[in-house]
């Protein structure tokens, strides 16, 4: 079987679960975050042991419980609070001390442990926070809103690949991503711009009755598709700090989860923070 003919195979299965979990919300939504956020874990930890550092494994399982708390407190069951974080970060280090010692890197191991829970777990429960916005007030309009940045990224990525293509001359960060050009993350910037207006024209103000004004269009636009550059940047870097071409082999075609949402991990947070704490949705008219 070809590259391509995998890569649409996985995406024909992705896609549909993605929509059907965004839709159905709640518990379906969460379990979807906690998965990605596991598996995501797990890869960050592959690539530190290519390095020498054996993070810990109840990393992965803390990653997984980041998006079910979020979703918990959502729904009102239970909120942690805050010190409950300071309480396993001291755990993880009284773990370390019997589980990695001296000559297992131990600060190294708590570091890479809890760089990958935020990385994955607390980056991607953002999700949940725009599916469940204030403003939404059925399942089409939180939908509708928790697509919109990953729509966007989409554009983002689709819009770099082929500018950068057609017109690339002048290199990005070769050091870090040799393929990327400044033409490329331009035309990156210009498509998500473009396809902002009009997902909020068609689909967030019919589906959501929520809009974007023209100014806060385009500021959206340019800070999204910035966010899913550096996102994927940032992954590179770590795999090339890793010496690893992809995150894991999980995903045939496509490599592992953290190569298909590395973009996302940056932006979900930087989508929430505009549309809720900086207020740039308002009611359609």
């Amino acid at each position: 079987m070809s590259e391509l003919a995998k890569r649409v195979i996985v995406s024909l299965i992705a896609a549909p679960t993605a929509i059907a979990a965004s839709w159905y919300g709640g518990a379906a939504l969460a379990a979807l975050l906690g998965i990605i956020a596991a598996v995501g874990a797990w890869e960050v930890g592959r690539m530190a042991r290519e390095q020498g550092v054996r993070p810990l494994a109840v990393g992965v399982a803390l990653a997984a419980a980041v998006p079910l708390l979020v979703q918990a407190y959502y729904e009102h069951v239970y909120a942690l609070p805050l010190s409950v974080a300071a309480v396993v970060l001291v755990l993880l280090l009284g773990a370390a001390v019997w589980l990695r010692g001296v000559d297992g890197r131990p600060l190294a191991a708590v570091a890479v442990t809890v760089f990958a829970v935020l990385y994955t777990g607390g980056t991607l429960a953002f999700a949940y926070g725009l599916r469940y916005h204030q403003y939404t007030v059925d399942r089409a309009g939180g939908t509708a809103l928790l697509f919109l940045p990953i729509v966007l990224t989409w554009a983002s990525d689709i819009g770099a690949y082929f500018v950068g293509r057609a017109a690339g001359r002048h290199k990005l960060i070769p050091a870090v991503s040799p393929g990327k050009t400044v033409e490329g993350a331009l035309g990156g910037v210009a498509a998500t711009v473009l396809l902002a207006w009009a997902y909020v024209e068609l689909v967030l103000r019919p589906a959501a009755h929520l809009t974007l004004r023209p100014a806060s269009i385009v500021l959206f636009g340019v800070v999204i598709s910035v966010a899913a550059q550096l996102g994927d940047l940032a992954e590179s870097l770590l795999k090339r700090d890793a010496g690893v071409k992809d995150s894991s082999n999980l995903l045939p075609g496509h490599g592992g989860v953290l190569d298909r949402v590395d973009s996302l991990l940056f932006v979900l947070p930087i989508a929430y923070l505009l549309l809720d704490r900086f207020r740039l949705l308002v009611a359609a008219p």
